[in-house]
C-alpha cells in the first residue's frame, strides 16, 4: 500500500530535503522515524528537492508498506519523533500509481524580501537596501510565462535531462511598506531556479537589466548571463498540488 505524508519544515538546520552523506536532511529524519515506528526499513520519495536552508510550508512524500497503518496515530507518533523544526500534518492512503513527485501538477514557491532592517525577519526574508522598481520587476516576471526553456536559471552542471518548465504564475506582492514576496508556480522547477529568477528580477528592479535584456537572458539559456542566486533562507515551498 502507498501512503502520502504531508509535512512542513524550517530548513535552517537541514542540508536540504534529500539524504546527504555528510549532513542532516529532512528526508533522512523522516525515514528514520518511519522505519522505527513501522519496524522495517522505509524509503520515501519527495515531491521535490529543496536546497540547504530552504523551508517548506507544504512538502509531500510517499512511502510503501505491505500492512495497513493507522494514519492518524502514525502522524501523531511521527511528530513526537522528528525534530521540532519539522511537523507532519497528515498521513493518508493513496492509489498505488500516485507518485509524490511525478503526479504533482503544480508547485508554488514564495521568496520573501524586506527593504528595512528588521530583527524579526532576518531568518526568513532577504534584507535589501537598494531602490527597487517592483512595477518593472512584475513586467519582467510576466515575461517568464511566455517561455518554456529556463536553462538560464538552472544550476551549472546540474544532471537534469531537460530544462523545460511551464510557469503558470509569477508576480511580486507587497504586504507592508517595506515587505514583499515573489510567488511563482510551475509544473516543475530546476535546481536553484527560483533563487536565480529572483536574483535576475532584482537586477531588473535595480536598473541593471532592461526588459529586453531580461528576455535575452532567458533566450540565451546561459546561467552566467542571469543574476546571482539569492540567499536560501528567504525561500519557501508553499504548496504542492495533485
Amino acid at each position: 500500500m502507498r501512503y502520502f505524508v504531508t509535512l512542513g519544515y524550517d530548513g535552517t538546520s537541514f542540508h536540504g530535503w534529500q539524504v546527504q552523506p555528510n549532513g542532516c536532511s529532512v528526508q533522512e529524519e523522516l525515514q528514520k522515524a518511519l522505519s522505527t515506528l513501522l519496524r522495517q526499513p522505509v524509503a520515501t520519495v519527495g515531491a521535490g528537492r529543496t536546497d540547504a536552508g530552504v523551508h517548506a510550508r507544504k512538502m509531500v512524500a510517499h512511502f510503501d508498506i505491505d500492512a495497513p497503518v493507522d494514519c492518524a496515530q502514525l502522524a501523531y507518533r511521527l511528530n513526537r519523533m522528528v525534530p521540532r523544526s519539522m511537523a507532519v500534518y497528515k498521513v493518508e492512503p493513496v492509489a498505488d500509481d500516485m507518485h509524490a513527485r511525478f503526479s504533482a501538477r503544480k508547485r508554488t514557491y514564495r521568496y520573501f524580501l524586506h527593504t528595512r532592517k528588521d530583527p524579526f525577519l532576518r531568518h526568513y526574508s532577504c534584507e535589501m537596501h537598494f531602490d527597487l522598481d517592483f512595477l518593472k520587476m512584475n513586467e519582467a516576471a510576466a515575461i517568464l510565462m511566455q517561455y518554456s526553456d529556463f536553462g538560464a536559471f538552472c544550476k551549472s552542471h546540474s544532471d537534469v535531462k531537460t530544462t523545460i518548465c511551464r510557469v503558470m504564475y509569477a508576480q511580486w506582492h507587497q504586504t507592508s511598506p517595506t515587505e514583499w514576496y515573489f510567488e511563482i508556480s510551475a509544473d516543475r522547477f530546476l535546481r536553484n531556479m527560483v533563487r536565480a529568477v529572483v536574483g535576475t528580477l532584482v537586477d531588473v528592479g535595480r536598473g541593471r537589466l532592461t526588459l529586453d535584456e531580461f528576455r535575452s537572458v532567458i533566450e540565451g539559456r546561459k546561467r552566467t548571463a542571469a543574476g546571482e542566486s539569492m540567499p536560501a533562507n528567504a525561500l519557501f515551498l508553499e504548496n504542492v498540488e495533485y
